[in-house]
């Protein structure tokens, strides 16, 4: 037996099984989740704001500002020390420095990496905070991938649906906002720019909001698509809109592919008995 060739044999697989560890160990390093969130949550008339979030690097501490509306004074400052599990949290007392109304920027920052600084908005008015419950991540799970950071609840207003039926005279508004405790205005301008329509709703404390509007009238004589705008704040985030064409003062639904669909079948249909009756009246010889 060759036990020089088995010897050989033998430390080419122990090498080969190192190198394998070795590339498993190096592939599980990089793929490893990198980046970190942060939530902010209060509650509405409160004068305390906790901050809380998770990061990936738990060798570093987590620093914070807190930044005026204007973004002209810093009125507050804090740092934190992630567990091993890089859970950290932080409190901030609306004290006497926070004497703009507006909302706050509070920005957590570990390092230079833009996967560890991030900021939430929270409202303050009359120094006291309004209701808030937002929160922003930068997870990644592959750090070769471009980055985009995720949030996990949007920030601003939408307009989820303007419906109606066929030949109604009401639009209803439905959206939602992160914003619970200012009122919601709503515009409607007819195609021509004109405002047509003005009305105020709030929003219920999970930030829906629902409105019915009415048309007609001798402001909405003209054809054309309406626009629908609601509005909460002077910042583009909090301003959505969605536009309903109008007819004779009503709304026209779009007429979509299986309505399409059923239109084509109904006058395939109305032919065919039509065509079939003819048939049938033809004197026969």
């Amino acid at each position: 037996m060759n036990f020089k060739r088995s010897t050989t044999s033998m430390a080419i697989a122990l090498l080969a099984v190192s190198l394998i560890s070795v590339t498993s160990i190096q592939q599980d390093a990089f793929a490893q989740t990198q980046g970190m969130t942060l939530t902010a949550m209060a509650d509405s008339g409160s004068k305390t704001i906790t901050v809380t979030g998770k990061t990936i690097s738990t060798f570093t501490d987590v620093s914070f500002t807190v930044k005026s509306p204007s973004g002209n004074n810093v009125v507050a400052i804090g740092q934190t020390t992630p567990d091993a599990e890089g859970m950290f949290g932080t409190e901030f007392k609306i004290g006497p420095t926070w004497t703009e109304d507006g909302f706050y920027e509070i920005k957590a920052q570990q390092g230079s990496a833009a996967l560890y600084t991030m900021e939430v908005l929270v409202e303050v008015n009359g120094g006291m905070a309004e209701k808030t419950a937002v929160t922003e991540s930068s997870y990644s799970s592959d750090i070769f991938e471009p980055i985009k950071p995720v949030v996990t609840i949007d920030a601003g207003i939408e307009i989820s649906t303007a419906k109606t039926e066929m030949g109604s005279d009401t639009i209803v508004v439905t959206g939602n906002t992160d914003r619970v405790s200012a009122d919601i205005t709503l515009t409607v301008t007819a195609p021509n720019g004109n405002v047509v329509s003005v009305d105020q709703v709030s929003p219920m404390l999970d930030g829906k909001f629902t409105a019915t509007i009415t048309t007609g009238g001798p402001l909405w004589t003209q054809d054309g698509f309406y626009t629908v705008t609601a509005q909460q704040f002077n910042d583009p985030k909090y301003t959505a809109s969605a536009e309903v064409d109008i007819q004779d003062g009503v709304v026209v639904p779009e007429f979509g592919t299986i309505a399409a669909m059923i239109l084509a079948v109904a006058i395939i249909s109305i032919i065919a008995v039509s065509a079939k009756s003819r048939l049938s009246i033809m004197p026969r010889y």
